[in-house]
């Protein structure tokens, strides 16, 4: 298997995660810990693991011209992102946030031509289009859109800026793929994102009664740490090594379908023609997207 082979299967992978985590992060917040104590706890311990993987396996210094850009995508990446989200989602509904959040693509697509990373192609902009159009049925088809709460808007501009931010991340940290290995980067980001989001979520950590936290939120509260924070963010960046920042970006359409696919796993969803129509949408979007002009073996 080749490294552009292997850079998307660690998307898929890291899609799969960020689409289990949804269940898990509802059960532990916020009856076990507050939003930002959980943003706190999962940066914690993302910081830990990537502090002692690198310092065993890698021992990689960082220019001091390139610590600006890094602040930026710790800041991006980890801090606004995540609080954004959470406060977000705190205002808005489930159903509203993963409308908006398919507006990521299409941000990220928008930046990458703006800094001049990646060329506009027709068949990239149909595939774009596609995805946001089969992601949107997927969130929408069969739900009830709650209009009366007062907060609804806010909390949309919260879930929007959190997308703008993400697609911020992929598209700065897209450059030092290629000056550095990716666990160099997660270290460096996860450790300035934890200095960021520290004051923030202290005071949420200390509350929580940790002595009476049940085995399953502790088993749920394992997995957001070092399945999401962990390997979902070094798939990602292990991703960008090898695929354009739009590319990685798409991949978010494959959330709501990897979702119904564990939904109808579990018995909890079932199978019809506009789920099979939307999910083709997003596949067909995926190959435009991710298809390789024949005359660059990789951009």
């Amino acid at each position: 298997m080749n490294n552009i082979a292997k850079s998307h299967m660690a998307l898929f992978l890291a899609n799969l995660i960020y689409a289990i985590t949804f269940t898990f992060a509802k059960d532990v917040m916020p009856t076990t810990i507050q939003p930002l104590g959980f943003i706190l706890v999962r940066v914690t311990g993302a910081m830990i693991v990537f502090q002692i993987v690198h310092r065993i396996w890698i021992r990689e210094k960082v220019k001091p011209e390139d610590y600006g850009v890094i602040i930026l995508c710790a800041l991006f990446g980890v801090a606004i992102n995540m609080m954004l989200f959470f406060k977000g989602l705190n205002f808005t509904t489930p159903i509203h946030a993963s409308v908006t959040m398919t507006s990521t693509p299409i941000i990220v697509f928008i930046l990458a031509i703006f800094f001049h990373a990646e060329k506009t192609l027709p068949l990239r902009v149909l595939g774009v289009v596609l995805g946001a159009v089969g992601a949107i049925v997927l969130a929408v088809y069969g739900q009830d859109f709650d209009l009366s709460n007062p907060n609804l808007a806010f909390g949309n501009l919260l879930v929007f800026l959190n997308a703008v931010s993400y697609g911020l991340y992929l598209t700065l940290v897209k450059p030092l793929m290629k000056k550095y290995h990716f666990l160099t980067i997660m270290k460096w980001v996860f450790t300035i994102g934890f200095v960021v989001v520290l004051p923030f979520g202290f005071a949420d950590v200390q509350v929580v009664e940790w002595t009476k936290v049940s085995p399953k939120i502790w088993g749920e509260i394992a997995f957001v740490v070092f399945g999401t924070s962990v390997l979902a963010y070094m798939f990602n960046v292990y991703a960008l090594s090898h695929l354009r920042a739009s590319t990685v970006s798409f991949y978010i359409y494959l959330q709501p379908v990897l979702a119904t696919v564990i939904a109808l796993f579990v018995g909890s969803d079932n199978l019809n023609p506009v789920k099979i129509f939307a999910a083709s949408l997003i596949f067909i979007g995926v190959y435009l997207v991710g298809r390789r002009p024949k005359s660059k073996l990789a951009e």
